[in-house]
């Protein structure tokens, strides 16, 4: 999964550990291996729930199905970094089916809460918040112009020849197949970063 599903999947505004939580969730990706320990226990929690997000989704048949597709298509081993892109931008379409709140709403609200806590984010994701929410890239996911800005910037950082910079051309191709896929899995997901609290 990418940024909106982990801030989506952290949890309900009212639980007492959220903002925690929510942080936890947004900076996993930058906390390599045992460095949560430098974190509070709510913030760890959201780092562990991340990973846990991850390991169920790269395990799970109906996206192996997708990265299977993905593979074909020239992606190889970034199959799995396009897929969660993908998976972000369906449930970006598809919001108000999850949630009572907007996409708008829920983007504005969390990068408000996120800006907060800047100063504990990683150095990277320092650097990145601000463009992210200069571009609002969580209610961008919803267009595939926005995807493709997305995979344009995570091929800068990937070995030449990723292919994810026109990785949407595989989305447009088999968009019917990514959006079966998405409907299938996320409310699985769902269920399970449930019973992760």
């Amino acid at each position: 999964m990418n940024f909106l599903a982990h801030l989506f999947l952290a949890g309900s505004p009212a639980a007492p550990a959220y903002a925690d939580e929510l942080v936890g969730q947004f900076i996993a990706d930058s906390v390599p291996g045992r460095q949560l320990e430098r974190y509070p226990a709510a913030v760890q929690a959201g780092i562990r729930a991340h990973r846990a997000i991850d390991a169920f989704t790269d395990q799970h048949p109906v996206v192996r199905r997708g990265t299977a597709r993905l593979r074909l298509a020239g992606l190889g081993k970034y199959a799995g970094v396009v897929s969660d892109v993908f998976m972000d931008h369906f449930l970006a379409r598809s919001f108000t089916s999850f949630s009572a709140e907007s996409l708008p709403d829920f983007s504005q609200r969390v990068y408000a809460l996120l800006e907060t806590r800047l100063p504990e984010f990683p150095a990277p994701v320092q650097r990145f918040f601000p463009y992210m929410v200069q571009h609002n890239w969580l209610l961008h996911y919803a267009e595939t112009a926005g995807i493709g800005r997305a995979l344009q910037g995570l091929s800068r950082r990937a070995s030449p020849g990723s292919g994810m910079d026109t990785a949407t051309g595989e989305l447009n191709q088999h968009y019917a197949d990514y959006a079966a896929d998405f409907r299938e899995f996320f409310p699985q997901l769902q269920a399970y970063a449930a019973g992760l609290a």
